[in-house]
């Protein structure tokens, strides 16, 4: 596939960049700053870009705000963010809309590599990624009026797992059930978080994120 990296630790952004090559993607550019990867963007049409959240110029959340730019004028091109740490607040902003294309991994996801080149054809492939850590915190919540600690234990697995990009078939193999008992497990959790059926959002990001505000 056709990559943008952008970051300004030159040190990982062309360790990246080695890597990627190595496995036989294009890097088409490896850029270190927001305005460097808007541009690049609009000037080479990658089939993914994977953005660090934090860069130049202000060095806060400008790569994030770049990714959403891009969500909105480059709805072809797969984003992929990479952060130091878990931020509910990035996640929500980042996941809140259309997810299709989309993932959230903590850089030090990037170690292992054979899941992040699995990641980034998921994203290529109108997937949804986010990092197991950002799922686990997201769901490890505390007030009892969450709808999330309705959950069972199979239930807020399965979670997990949907979160994460998995298929059903995926999931069921992962936990040795049936096929039949995982769509059961998700359709007791589409009730218990109160997601209608509609064709405007995707329930199984939506499951996650539904209280991120709370």
């Amino acid at each position: 596939m056709r990559l943008i990296l952008a970051d300004d630790a030159v040190l990982l952004r062309e360790g990246l960049a080695v890597l990627l090559r190595e496995a036989g993607h294009e890097v088409v550019a490896a850029v270190g700053d927001a305005p460097a990867l808007i541009e690049a963007v609009g000037a080479h049409r990658p089939d993914v870009a994977v953005v660090d959240v934090r860069m130049p110029p202000d060095h806060t959340d400008d790569g994030l705000r770049a990714a959403l730019r891009i969500r909105e004028d480059r709805p072809g091109v797969g984003v992929l963010v990479l952060s130091q740490y878990v931020d509910k607040t990035y996640a929500a902003q980042l996941l809140s809309g259309e997810t299709g294309g989309l993932g959230y991994l903590l850089k030090d996801r990037v170690s292992e590599v054979a899941e992040f080149l699995e990641s980034l054809e998921r994203v290529r492939a109108g997937g949804t990624v986010i990092d197991p850590e950002v799922v686990r915190q997201l769901l490890a919540r505390t007030t009892h009026t969450d709808p999330l600690r309705t959950l069972t234990g199979r239930e807020s697995e399965v979670l997990r797992r949907l979160a994460q990009g998995y298929t059903n078939a995926a999931i069921a193999a992962g936990m040795h059930v049936s096929l039949s008992t995982v769509e059961k497990h998700i359709n007791a959790i589409f009730d218990k978080l109160d997601l209608p059926a509609t064709p405007a959002y995707s329930r199984r990001v939506l499951a996650i994120l539904r209280y991120l505000d709370g």
